[in-house]
């Protein structure tokens, strides 16, 4: 994203999660802070009021694919198929591959019907191995003007990504940055 104006863009990927979703979006608006969500369509068929709150809340909701796809050991056609049909459940042009993963020819096929977004900071809020403390460090040393965060709204990173989010946020807050969701 554009720098020079003190903007970060939070983004939170595998949601919505009926336990730790709201206490994300309670976090954000503790700090006024918009973040960007890549929901997979399972999750937002199975918790259809965690994922309205997020957007009556105003946070950017988009693709995680259906079923939280590895790009690169899934056949395109059915790659293609199982993203547009998240598309049904989640109404928007932003598309995030899940682990981060997606062939080429993917790339070709869905760039044509969505953005896609990868990230500058990962957070390692899902990694076991990683300590709540090095998540915080690693985004905090990573991190500058336009970067694009991504941390983790579930049950397996919430542990890390519940101690490094507020202390994130507190982080650069209080250096003049503001939080945004994506945008064109």
């Amino acid at each position: 994203m554009p720098s020079g104006n003190k903007k970060l863009y939070l983004t939170f990927d595998d949601g919505p999660h009926p336990e730790i979703t709201p206490k994300v979006l309670d976090i954000l608006d503790k700090y006024k802070a918009k973040a960007s969500f890549f929901c997979v369509g399972e999750n937002v068929v199975r918790f259809p009021e965690t994922y309205q709150d997020l957007i009556a809340r105003q946070h950017l909701s988009g693709n995680h694919s259906f079923n939280h796809l590895n790009g690169w050991k899934t056949p395109l056609n059915d790659y293609y198929e199982n993203v547009n049909l998240c598309r049904n459940h989640v109404d928007s042009i932003w598309f995030r591959p899940p682990y981060g993963k997606i062939t080429p020819s993917a790339i070709q096929a869905l760039k044509k019907e969505y953005t896609i977004v990868m990230w500058s900071v990962l957070s390692y809020d899902f990694d076991a191995e990683t300590t709540p403390e090095q998540c915080v460090d690693y985004v905090i040393n990573n991190a500058d003007d336009g970067a694009i965060i991504v941390f983790h709204d579930s049950k397996k990173a919430s542990n890390n990504m519940f101690h490094a989010l507020p202390v994130v946020l507190e982080h650069f807050s209080a250096r003049g940055y503001t939080f945004e969701a994506l945008h064109s």
